[in-house]
């Protein structure tokens, strides 16, 4: 599994956090029953505070994505909701939208509209000013 984290992204690091569990989740990356790393190593991994991770599990557990069991770990809920993957493409189609109208405004054409997005999805994870952590994934 990677996170990835922008310190140069408008959104929060705990929110980073969480849309890039979500994803993994909704995408089949993590199934449930994987264990998530703890939120110290995670922290200390990413270079961030743990209260930034804490608090982003503690979110994603209010939500039912996922479950902390003392002693174990924090772990894939069983339950997770079985609409996410359609709610996440619907928030890629929105951000698609939202890209395309800002393309729009620079009176681009879709060859040069494409060419930027094809450029940014082999770009993908190595952003600059990204800190990385990955794992192996342990199913419990």
């Amino acid at each position: 599994m990677l996170f990835t984290i922008n310190p140069n992204d408008g959104l929060p690091i705990y929110r980073q956090i969480m849309r890039q569990v979500k994803h993994a989740v909704a995408s089949g990356r993590l199934a449930p029953g994987d264990k998530l790393p703890s939120q110290r190593d995670l922290a200390s991994e990413l270079v961030v505070n743990h209260l930034t991770v804490k608090k982003a599990y503690e979110v994603l557990e209010a939500e039912g994505l996922i479950a902390t069991e003392r002693g174990r770990g924090t772990f894939v809920a069983a339950g997770v909701p079985d609409d996410l993957r359609a709610r996440g493409l619907l928030d890629i189609k929105a951000r698609a939208r939202d890209l395309a109208d800002a393309a729009q405004l620079m009176d681009l054409d879709f060859r040069e509209y494409r060419k930027l997005t094809d450029e940014a999805w082999t770009e993908r994870p190595k952003v600059k000013g990204e800190r990385t952590w990955t794992s192996s994934n342990s199913r419990m």
